[in-house]
């Protein structure tokens, strides 16, 4: 996480440095030394200045279809680096936009990868596309004699964490070979297809930190939305490291990513042929939909619409069940009062004083409902509870990820327990308010840490988390993840439901006073 934490910490630096006014301010454009130019000279400067910069933005456009190549340091400044990421190059509707990548155009017959991410690679697959299980293999088989190269072969882990070196080891690799099919004394034959789609594949990793609910959505459910999405469904899932449970979990959003059964890359010793392929996920960053790397510039808001088509039909099962076991609903959707959905840990990072929390809340005016999700927990009733609430609570973890299925307009309540808020504010934090969800961070004291009572008053441990943090992930999760539980401070606290409170009602009520927390 520390590692994790210091290359985010450095590309946001990076950005903030790009765009800042500081960087502006000792450019050519500074007014005061545009002053001191005459006029005509001045006219002259920007003239040229202009066409330099449109010559080297074509240069850049066409290098990555000509192969041809510019050096444009200069660009940085303007952040291109950023506005050139890739799109899938394949399956695009029309009218959506395609921005250059090293693989936006892939003739047919032949492997594009695209490494240039700092989370993930991603390789393209066009023409005569068939699986082998045995080998670990992709193969691509092309007849075209123009090309002298009898074979190329690229290696890839289709996993989105790229940076973290150990967690990459532990995924498994696929070897993507592309052959000329008259080049190998009939080996092609030794690969004939049994099954032939005639929709694409997508190749992907369900290994790493699957298991934990905040990886499965990051590092899994979101990229594959950002990679299939394109298809409208007509797309087959190619799973590497195949978990049945993963399956049955997420078997509701899949169902709305693909038309087609997904298939046990390893298991299943089946010849399966494509037309095209794409291997690897593209990621954008933490819990978020860039729209401006999407097609049709499709956002988190339409991610989060998809889950509300994939999880109402369950949920109007669900309230069947109840009514026909004249039970009464499980989740209040009559009450007029504003909801406040707590998501409660067992064991550390607990609230301590929950009960009083939820009294506490209730007095301040919300309807409380209490939540203890377990692995098992069927995510329909999790989403069917918070796509209802006016407001979610919880203590940093990664159940915190149940974030996405909250409206937007809604608040989230982070208790942030010592040593955790760079994780808390870059992991649910940010991509909370992305979602445009309402999002207040409550940041205990050293005296609200089950720690104070541990450690010395002037212990670096309550006085300087930095400190310790910077130590590296293992001592972090043994200080503050695996030791800590939080009793919140009711008075300090308090002041955080009042605001969530007035904000859902002005919300509700629709006036001027909520537009001024936004």
């Amino acid at each position: 996480m520390v590692q994790h934490q210091r290359n985010h910490q450095l590309r946001k630096s990076q950005e903030k440095e790009e765009t800042s006014p500081h960087v502006l301010s000792h450019s050519f454009f500074s007014s005061a030394y545009m002053k001191t130019i005459p006029t005509l000279s001045r006219f002259l400067f920007l003239l040229f200045f202009c066409f330099l910069f449109s010559f080297f933005f074509y240069c850049r456009v066409f290098s990555a279809h000509f192969g041809c190549s510019c050096s444009v340091p200069s660009l940085y400044l303007f952040g291109m680096d950023e506005a050139m990421e890739y799109l899938p190059f394949m399956g695009t509707e029309a009218g959506e936009s395609i921005r250059e990548s090293p693989c936006s155009s892939v003739s047919n017959g032949s492997i594009c990868c695209d490494r240039t991410g700092f989370r993930s690679d991603i390789c393209f697959m066009k023409g005569d596309v068939r699986t082998s299980s045995a080998k670990s293999s992709i193969f691509l088989y092309s007849s075209d004699q123009s090309n002298n190269e009898q074979e190329k072969i690229e290696r890839i882990r289709p996993y989105t964490r790229k940076w973290e070196t150990n967690t990459m080891d532990t995924i498994d690799e696929l070897r993507l070979i592309a052959r000329r099919s008259t080049a190998t004394g009939g080996d092609i034959l030794n690969h004939t297809c049994q099954v032939q789609h005639s929709v694409p594949a997508i190749f992907f990793s369900t290994g790493g930190y699957t298991g934990n609910v905040y990886h499965e959505f990051n590092d899994g459910i979101l990229p594959l939305y950002i990679t299939s999405r394109q298809f409208n469904r007509r797309v087959v899932f190619v799973i590497l490291e195949y978990h049945s449970w993963w399956i049955s979990k997420y078997s509701d959003i899949l169902a709305q990513l693909s038309d087609y059964p997904p298939i046990d890359f390893t298991r299943d010793q089946t010849v399966h042929c494509f037309p095209q392929a794409i291997v690897g996920l593209q990621i954008h960053d933490e819990l978020t939909v860039s729209s401006s790397l999407m097609p049709n510039n499709r956002t988190i808001q339409d991610y989060r619409n998809l889950l509300d088509d994939a999880y109402t039909p369950r949920i109007r099962g669900i309230i069947k069940e109840e009514e026909s076991q004249a039970q009464a609903p499980s989740i209040d959707n009559d009450t007029k009062k504003l909801k406040l959905v707590i998501l409660s840990r067992n064991g550390s990072r607990a609230i301590m004083n929950e009960e009083e929390v939820v009294k506490l809340a209730q007095e301040v005016g919300f309807h409380v409902t209490v939540l203890r999700p377990t692995p098992s927990t069927e995510l329909a009733k999790i989403y069917r509870a918070l796509n209802s609430s006016d407001a979610m609570l919880g203590i940093h973890g990664a159940a915190m990820t149940h974030l996405l299925f909250m409206r937007p307009g809604s608040v989230f309540i982070q208790v942030v327990p010592l040593g955790t808020n760079w994780a808390a504010q870059t992991y649910y934090g940010e991509p909370a308010m992305k979602l445009g969800v309402k999002y207040i961070s409550y940041n205990i004291l050293p005296k609200e840490s089950s720690l104070y009572e541990q450690y010395e008053k002037d212990d670096p441990v309550l006085t300087d988390p930095e400190s310790v943090t910077n130590k590296g992930w293992q001592e972090t999760k043994r200080v503050y993840l695996d030791q800590q539980n939080v009793k919140i401070d009711l008075r300090r606290f308090r002041k955080r439901l009042v605001r969530a409170y007035e904000y859902s009602m002005a919300k509700r009520r629709g006036s001027k006073y909520h537009q001024q927390w936004q």
